[in-house]
């Protein structure tokens, strides 16, 4: 069915009709923009959201981020960051893709329609134009006609007239032919222009309109398929992120699955550890046989390095001293390690420096045309410099490092006794934040060479001495150690001795020192 053969008398319902088409398209555009500015604001609130709880990178909010919980929880909130990211996605795309597109295609529609309506019109005015002629032509051969038949009755009344002349009788006869004469041409302009009228009207109630009418058939067709596109697309925006906004999600599942509440527990404990023995029973005093107070090396009159073993009472702030012997032991011993391995780092960094500049310098000293070899003088001197700086600090902290691990034995000597006895330390013992290596061979007082004794301990045991699991994931970062990861069946070569420490053999072949409380022996 068409417009044109079932509607050619609709002009106005036509009309209206198109006009709903184009006002229901502009309602659309109104209503994809308000949703763009609800998915923008959404977007804005998320990631305000997000800045609010996130971590600013201060020192302390670092060290928190160590445990999983505190971790999975930037996680988080950087998933939530990337899923406002998608929402405005969402939004752009709908502004670009609908408002956009549909906006300039509605200018379009609006301008064709107008552009029918006007063909229209212009049609039905040539009809009308062509119709008033027709009327014009029909009175002036009615009123001539009239005129005719007039004259036709005047002369034959004069001939009939006795008294009449034969000139008045000829004269009549000529006037009354004259206006037959003239009404016949008249007549015949009547016929011509009803015949053409007829042709006119004939052509715009069978060919023109319906053309327009079909062609805005075809223009509202086009405006409603083209709406019903854009009504998919308002859901297939949303749809072409999802797999996206599915990961951020899964992400934030992931994050809360991935803490471990041991885990966490295990690291609160190495942090804080502070290395000292429980304080030891107070002694029996018997004043009736006269014998003096003993000093008591108890926790109410504890020796000045032991200060802070008193649970229960204040703690001063101490006053931060480069050795860090403001610490606990165990606190200390990690600081010291810590600082040596920066010292290590940059001293690495200044060596390769240094090696670099002795290359340069050989290069111009054979090709004097790429540079003067005595402009590297400066910065060769200022190398050395602090190379000769960064070794003299690196042996004051190893020294360090070794009164603190060597001294251990005597401080927990203090507080031994029968109650409490107990196999002391071996000189390896450490706490597992510090490498195995390092703490044996400052026992033995090499500070100069603290890592020398390793490999030789590897040497001795040819067969292994169990089997264990790895309960969690462990990154041998110091040196001695070895990585392993969560599940992973391992040789044990060398059991605890009491420091905490295993050393074990990968299948990879690798072997190495892990802290014992990370694996599970295999019966």
């Amino acid at each position: 069915m068409e417009w044109g053969a079932d509607l050619w008398d609709q002009y106005d319902q036509i009309d209206k009709h198109t006009l709903t088409g184009l006002d229901l398209v502009d309602r659309y555009i109104k209503f994809v923009k308000e949703r763009t500015e609800i998915e923008q604001n959404y977007a804005k609130q998320l990631r305000s959201l997000s800045k609010k709880y996130a971590k600013r990178g201060s020192k302390e909010e670092q060290d928190l981020n160590r445990f999983s919980n505190h971790a999975s929880l930037q996680e988080i909130l950087n998933e939530l960051n990337d899923y406002a990211g998608q929402r405005e996605l969402i939004a752009e795309n709908m502004m670009t893709g609908i408002c956009a597109e549909l906006t300039k295609y509605l200018q379009e529609l609006k301008q064709e329609r107008k552009t029918h309506l006007l063909d229209a019109k212009k049609a039905q005015q040539v009809l009308e134009v062509s119709f008033k002629q027709l009327e014009s032509t029909k009175k002036r051969y009615a009123k001539e006609w009239a005129e005719a038949e007039k004259a036709t009755q005047q002369a034959e009344k004069t001939e009939s007239d006795l008294n009449a002349t034969k000139i008045d009788v000829e004269k009549a006869k000529q006037h009354a032919h004259h206006r037959t004469h003239a009404a016949e041409e008249f007549r015949n302009d009547y016929a011509a222009q009803l015949q053409k009228y007829n042709k006119e009207q004939n052509a715009y109630y069978y060919s023109e309109i319906p053309q327009i009418f079909n062609k805005m058939q075809d223009m509202d067709e086009r405006r409603i398929r083209r709406l019903a596109g854009a009504y998919c697309q308002f859901s297939d925006i949303e749809k072409n992120v999802l797999p996206i906004i599915t990961k951020c999600l899964d992400g934030i599942s992931a994050a809360g699955k991935k803490i471990n509440d041991k885990q966490d527990s295990m690291l609160f404990i190495e942090q804080h550890k502070s290395g000292f023995e429980r304080p030891a029973d107070v002694d029996y005093e018997d004043y009736t046989q006269g014998i003096k107070p003993a000093t008591s090396d108890s926790s109410l009159n504890p020796p000045k390095v032991r200060a802070k073993l008193w649970p229960f009472s204040k703690k001063s702030k101490a006053h931060a001293a480069e050795d860090f012997s403001h610490l606990p032991p165990e606190q200390r011993k990690k600081r010291l390690q810590g600082k040596i391995d920066d010292i290590t780092k940059d001293l690495q960094k200044t060596q390769d420096q240094s090696e670099a500049l002795e290359k340069m310098k050989g290069v111009y000293e054979h090709n004097p045309q790429m540079g003067d070899p005595s402009s590297l003088e400066p910065q060769i001197s200022e190398t050395a410099q602090n190379i000769g700086r960064l070794t003299a600090e690196l042996a004051k902290y190893e020294t360090w490092l070794s009164e603190a691990v060597g001294g251990e034995d005597s401080s927990n000597a203090i507080n031994n006794n029968t109650q409490h006895s107990k196999m002391p330390p071996p000189p390896n013992a450490t706490s597992p934040l510090l490498c195995p290596d390092v703490s044996r061979v400052a026992a033995a007082s090499q500070p100069q060479g603290l890592y020398s004794e390793f490999d030789d301990e590897f040497e001795d045991v040819e067969t292994p001495v169990g089997q264990c699991t790895a309960l969690y994931t462990f990154e041998g970062n110091s040196e001695g150690t070895v990585s392993i990861t969560e599940g992973e069946m391992l040789s044990i070569m060398e059991d605890d001795k009491g420091d905490g420490w295993m050393r074990v053999l990968r299948g990879s072949g690798e072997e190495g020192y892990i802290p014992s409380s990370y694996v599970k022996h295999s019966p």
